[in-house]
């Protein structure tokens, strides 16, 4: 037996899936993360870490990838009209792949696995700060320059 309630939710034309409208959405995801994935390997050849010193190359890619989110999101937001697939492909595919959190953890992990606590300490304290602190910087700074250009 089944509620009153229930059967006048129920009622209506059946709802489509949200699966094709997402589609294009985790194709250009995919991409993304690709490109950015491939971009941050890229510089982990070009600018390699030397074994138990601080990861520098993971550290700035960290960076310099939040400080171009902070300056993506406030041109989206509040200065561009952008099509839809445009924050899903930069945003989160290629600055999600670019940037590599999962990487800081495993530099963490290895630093203190090899005996290097004092670098794993200010290396687990540095990088979101300074992260953190690029995102801040770089959306004020493009903030600033947006207000004034306004008429």
């Amino acid at each position: 037996m089944t509620a009153p309630e229930t059967d006048s939710l129920r009622g209506g034309a059946p709802r489509r899936s949200a699966v094709p409208g997402q589609l294009p959405v985790v194709a250009v995801v995919a991409v993304g993360g690709g490109l950015g994935a491939a971009a941050r390997y890229a510089a982990s050849l070009w600018w390699p870490s030397a074994g138990g010193g601080f990861p520098w190359t993971t550290f700035w890619v960290n960076v310099v990838g939040c400080a171009v989110i902070g300056v993506f999101l406030v041109l989206i937001t509040e200065a561009l009209t952008v099509p839809r697939l445009v924050r899903p492909f930069f945003g989160t595919g290629v600055l999600g792949g670019f940037t590599t959190f999962s990487t800081y953890a495993v530099d963490l992990q290895h630093l203190f696995d090899t005996g290097h606590p004092r670098t794993a300490l200010a290396y687990l304290a540095a990088t979101p700060l300074a992260a953190l602190t690029a995102v801040w910087l770089a959306a004020t700074a493009t903030r600033r320059v947006l207000t004034r250009r306004r008429p």
